[in-house]
């Protein structure tokens, strides 16, 4: 949810005179539409955030750092030129609307850094000493050098002013910054297990549904097999009269001696086979029946309390109500006994809810399979195409994925953090090292005919990893904040 423009103000009037007379040292742009500015006084160093994402346009000061991609977008790439050094001259609203003007002195002059915090419209702008537009967020080349248009907002086309949802903390310096700092983080938490909530649904239906036809093919084959039920009988009658029953014939009238009645029964014969033949015949299709019995009624029944385990799940997301299970080792792949059986030394943390995680040193969630059928809903269902895939390279482990912003690339220490876990929670655990492979989660494709979390993977990369001790510790320290 956005700003309103009182919220605006409110934030304006807290941090301005803590950044005015300040310079900016640096400029990042973790996601497509964030940009973070930081910002040094004397004894102090401020990060401000700008966001333009229409579904939750502001600015606030942030306690910790964010993603930074290793290669910095255009819009970045622009900033760091041009604004690096630059004093904080001023830092206002402009009159009531959702627009924040940072007034600067550069090394060419004085310029201004317009934050539009206007929901689908927002934009950032760079203006000069002329109010020209040099630079823009939204890319907007053909406004270049033109003099700069402010928003027209029309009243009530902003978010709707409402009470009060941030409690400033009164003990912090910067307590109305930090209050809409924790709202989003918590938001973006929520955001995120509504994701492997709903991946986990996705899959639910998926599998009921395959499941369901297994369980109608298993019903059909015992169908087939049962005409077969009283082959033995007729089976144990030709064998009574083989001396009688010459080969050509079509049939054969015999006493059921199984009746106590002896009534007489006709036995259909196939006028190929000889009466031996007739009688393994009859012998054999009993077998069938009998092993489609045995083999598909367990089968069936199995299916059914697992469609039906499937369902009450289903049902309990659908009602809010779901708590993740406890992982169990899928009936179609082999699983490594580390899955069947956490190690007493994980954390709880780790084997809480669906697939383990983490947060990277960068700050972004990474989520690891703990089996097969992790691996294949982690893999095929909670991971989006940008997302990145990693994998200890030649043996059996976990699935490890890295949630990405969609156009954005994975800092490298990310990158490592993510390949450190893959090898940890694979078979070159022994060995402290080994090869790492990764990409795009897009490039990864199920392998087909195999079984569940057996994947092919194109246009990956690798990378050399050991096992380093203190990053492990600071992966599951985050883990364990969370």
């Amino acid at each position: 949810m956005a700003l309103t423009a009182t919220e605006i103000s409110q934030v304006v009037a807290e941090v301005a005179p803590a950044l005015i007379g300040g310079w900016i040292q640096k400029a990042y742009q973790p996601t497509a539409r964030t940009v973070v500015l930081e910002i040094r006084t004397p004894g102090h160093t401020h990060r401000l955030l700008l966001s333009a994402h229409p579904a939750s346009t502001r600015l606030h000061l942030v306690t910790h750092a964010l993603q930074n991609p290793p290669a910095p977008p255009a819009f970045c790439q622009y900033l760091r030129a041009h604004l690096h050094g630059a004093r904080v001259d001023d830092l206002r609203q402009e009159g009531r609307d959702r627009v924040v003007a940072l007034s600067l002195t550069t090394k060419t002059g004085s310029q201004r850094l317009i934050a539009e915090l206007t929901g689908h419209n927002a934009n950032f702008l760079v203006l000069d000493a002329e109010q020209r537009l040099l630079r823009d967020l939204n890319r907007s080349a053909d406004m270049y050098g033109k003099p700069y248009q402010p928003p027209v907002l029309s009243a009530g086309a902003g978010p709707r002013e409402r009470d009060a949802r941030f409690a400033a903390d009164a003990r912090g310096r910067f307590g109305l910054s930090a209050a809409i700092e924790s709202y989003y983080d918590e938001k973006e938490s929520t955001d995120n297990t509504a994701a492997v909530r709903d991946a986990r649904a996705s899959q639910i239906r998926k599998t009921i549904k395959k499941q369901g036809r297994r369980v109608e093919a298993w019903r059909s084959d015992l169908a087939k097999a049962e005409k077969y039920r009283n082959y033995a009988r007729y089976g144990e009658l030709l064998k009574s009269n083989l001396g009688t029953i010459k080969k050509g014939l079509e049939s054969i009238v015999v006493v059921d001696y199984f009746d106590e009645l002896l009534p007489e029964i006709t036995i259909p014969l196939d006028p190929t086979k000889s009466a031996q033949g007739n009688m393994d015949d009859y012998f054999r299709k009993q077998r069938k029946h009998a092993t489609a019995e045995r083999e598909l009624l367990p089968r069936i029944a199995q299916g059914e309390a697992e469609i039906d385990g499937l369902r009450r799940e289903l049902q309990s997301i659908e009602q809010g109500t779901w708590q993740p299970a406890p992982p169990q080792a899928s009936v179609n792949a082999p699983t490594r006994r580390r899955d069947r059986s956490p190690s007493s030394k994980e954390r709880p943390d780790e084997r809480r809810g669906p697939f383990r995680r983490f947060t990277s040193s960068d700050g972004l969630p990474i989520f690891v399979g703990r089996n097969a059928r992790e691996n294949d809903e982690l893999t095929f269902g909670l991971a989006k195409s940008d997302d990145l895939w990693l994998h200890a390279r030649g043996t059996p482990g976990s699935h490890v994925v890295v949630r990405l912003e969609k156009g954005s690339d994975p800092p490298p220490e990310t990158i490592r953090d993510a390949a450190t876990l893959a090898l940890l929670y694979s078979d070159l655990k022994k060995s402290g090292k080994g090869e790492v492979i990764y990409a795009r989660r897009k490039w990864v494709k199920k392998a087909k005919g195999q079984a569940p979390g057996a994947v092919t993977v194109t246009q990956d990369k690798s990378l050399h990893v050991s096992l380093d001790k203190k990053r492990l510790d600071a992966l599951k320290a985050r883990s364990a904040q969370e």
